[in-house]
């Protein structure tokens, strides 16, 4: 890690590894804030961006097992803006045929990013990515307006809108704003204590800056990432962003990875049921070519998961499910060598390709398996 920011990859990182109950690695290194001189602490706080899409995912899986929802379920049963949805085409006089979807968008499709989905933001809130300016229920009326990629369960098309919508139905299975439930079912009972949408004031001091690389040196990212200038940490934001508004610590991902890794279990307290968490970590979309970000991974139900260990994903054991963020996070968990592993750094135009698979193959290595 040391050497990636000697060399103005990032400007500063925490990573952690865990095997079983032991922490086995736990390290902060670099610069969390250059400008106003702030050392990285384990403690520091990043943005972790589309790692807060299994968070979403383990809110729906609660609801589920409640009885508030089924995953089979259409998603225009609880949201009626979806119904009548058309899929895109431009196939001559068979268009107005093709573009009926062949079943509605289904709460599956949704967590699997198979719905078609796009990822753009709509035209007519173009901006809410960056302003957060806009109510979620107002956000994802929007995307119901806008027609489907492809026929659903067809194809793989990753999707923050598509997690946007699951955070509404959220809202509307519980009766609660999506924050408050996440914060009262997953992150307050786990004592995820340093995480949050909206940046409190007496935390700001300990939040990460996000950086881009300029002519050779780390610069402070622009106002066009996710979530607006890192700099005013979302002040006035009312979106929560469910594909990607979470802050966190290390410390705080280790607390909800040790539930999954545990069957659903933190500490004597049940979160989800095994079987919930083996159907979220199982591969459901294997007979999809391409699918994920890494060759080797197919999505599960809000986490990527290792089929087959090669490429950037030698030495990960099958099964292994994890999921990184826009700024370089990420975090895996291995069931098989009961292994945890997280890596914080806030880089929003990429280039940590390197720095990334390093850390993934030294995890794994640190067992001496």
């Amino acid at each position: 890690m040391q050497h990636f920011i000697d060399g103005q990859t990032v400007a500063g990182s925490v990573s952690l590894i865990a095997h079983g109950n032991d922490v086995i690695e736990f390290h902060a290194a670099g610069m969390a804030d250059i400008e106003a001189g702030h050392v990285m602490q384990k403690d520091t706080i990043f943005q972790i961006m589309s790692m807060t899409k299994p968070v979403t995912a383990i809110g729906i899986m609660m609801l589920a097992e409640e009885g508030k929802l089924a995953l089979r379920d259409p998603v225009e049963q609880y949201l009626p803006e979806f119904r009548g949805q058309r899929v895109r085409t431009n196939v001559g006089p068979d268009a107005r045929r093709l573009s009926v979807p062949d079943h509605p968008v289904t709460i599956r499709d949704l967590l699997t990013h198979t719905a078609g989905i796009t990822d753009s933001a709509p035209a007519a809130i173009h901006d809410y990515p960056q302003l957060m300016n806009v109510p979620l229920e107002e956000v994802v009326r929007q995307i119901a307006k806008e027609p489907l990629l492809f026929q659903p369960g067809t194809q793989w098309s990753y999707s923050s809108p598509g997690i946007e919508i699951l955070g509404r139905l959220i809202e509307v299975c519980s009766g609660q704003k999506y924050e408050d439930f996440i914060a009262e079912r997953i992150l307050r009972p786990l004592g995820m204590k340093d995480s949050f949408f909206f940046p409190p004031a007496d935390k700001i001091a300990r939040i990460a800056m996000v950086y881009v690389r300029k002519d050779g040196k780390l610069v402070r990212a622009p106002a066009g990432i996710l979530g607006g200038d890192p700099a005013k940490y979302r002040n006035g934001a009312i979106f929560p962003a469910p594909a990607w508004g979470l802050y966190s610590t290390a410390e705080d991902l280790l607390h909800l990875y040790r539930m999954m890794l545990n069957e659903g279990v933190y500490e004597g307290r049940r979160y989800l049921s095994p079987f919930s968490v083996h159907l979220m970590t199982e591969s459901h979309t294997s007979g999809i070519r391409p699918v994920g970000w890494i060759r080797g991974g197919d999505y599960g139900l809000g986490w990527e998961v290792v089929t087959e260990p090669f490429g950037e994903l030698t030495g990960h054991s099958k099964g292994t499910y994890g999921h990184s963020g826009a700024f370089g996070t990420q975090g895996w968990i291995d069931p098989r060598n009961h292994l945890i592993s997280i890596l914080l750094i806030q880089r929003a135009d990429g280039g940590i390709d390197g720095l990334r698979d390093i850390f993934q193959n030294m995890a794994e290595a640190s067992l001496g398996k």
